[in-house]
């Protein structure tokens, strides 16, 4: 039995052994004998009852070393889990966030596109006209184990979420902020940028002009399905309440997930004149008040793409 206890096993290749809640120690005796990590589950289960008083933990354990038994068996007890690194970056909308989230391996994007789109619940006291979480899946990076539900996790996104809403202030007129805030984080990846953003499309609605914001027409073609990765003419006549050329004011809702950043520029945007923004062409924008100045721009966007 002692040699069982204290001969070292070395996997033979990295190898993972997921232990849910709930397992007994024979169970967990099994999986882990199985995989090929310890030589004797009765030794295990013998080691585990003249140390019953520390409890072995569930969760996803990677073995990659050579360990000896009682090496195992504390790792169990210390709860070393793997855990999964999932980054969302500023912008990413739910679609995205949930092909992320399968990408590590934490679970189906159809699943998590599920509880996107019903547990509203989630924060329904912030934002009652929440018709999805989409918003409120803050940027960020985590840390997940596989043991975590995608219910879990997505309320570990939004309570992000709340901590930062928390940190800027922002409680009133929550839905139309973080709306506003979708649109400026997909329009510009410049921070200085995004006040003078927020300062154009603020302009344009206390005018009742359409925001005319190109991505809105992605995200509106996304909700159905018929995006096709690039934007024609043609679509922005698509049939949607998400389209902001053919509807003015804000969309229903948020058409991405906002960071801070983006998140302060619509709550504070920029005293500007400014009803018009284009690219350089360079990773920046030109501001215009006019539709006059606006159009010397765009050709001037024009003419720089054509140099290249």
């Amino acid at each position: 039995m002692a040699w069982a206890w204290y001969s070292p096993v070395t996997p033979a290749t990295q190898t993972f052994v997921l232990l849910h809640p709930g397992y007994s120690t024979r169970r967990i005796a099994a999986e882990l004998k199985a995989a090929g990590v310890i030589r004797s589950t009765t030794a295990f289960i013998l080691w585990h009852r003249l140390h019953q008083k520390h409890s072995l933990k569930a969760g996803e354990y990677l073995f990659e070393k050579t360990a000896t038994s009682i090496e195992i068996h504390n790792r169990l007890v210390r709860g070393d889990v793997y855990v999964h690194t999932v980054v969302i970056p500023e912008g990413f909308n739910m679609f995205e966030v949930a092909q992320a989230i399968q990408n590590a391996g934490l679970g189906s994007s159809e699943d998590f596109l599920r509880i996107a789109r019903s547990q509203t619940g989630l924060i329904a006291d912030l934002a009652p006209e929440a018709t999805t979480l989409e918003g409120y899946l803050f940027p960020n990076t985590y840390e997940f184990t596989r043991t975590q539900t995608l219910e879990e996790i997505a309320a570990a996104m939004v309570k992000q979420f709340r901590q930062v809403a928390r940190e800027i202030g922002l409680t009133a007129d929550v839905q139309k902020t973080v709306t506003l805030a979708s649109i400026i984080e997909k329009e510009t990846a410049a921070p200085d940028e995004r006040p003078l953003v927020a300062g154009v499309y603020s302009n344009r609605l206390a005018k009742n002009m359409p925001l005319q914001a190109d991505p809105s027409v992605i995200y509106a073609e996304l909700l159905q399905g018929a995006y096709t990765g690039a934007l024609h003419h043609e679509d922005m006549q698509f049939r949607s309440a998400y389209n902001t050329y053919a509807h003015a004011g804000l969309p229903p809702g948020p058409i991405g997930n906002p960071g801070k950043v983006s998140l302060e520029a619509a709550m504070h945007p920029a005293d500007t004149q400014y009803l018009y923004f284009v690219s350089d062409g360079n990773s920046h924008h030109r501001f215009a008040r006019s539709l006059e100045e606006h159009n010397r721009n765009v050709a001037a966007y024009r003419k720089a793409v054509a140099g290249r």
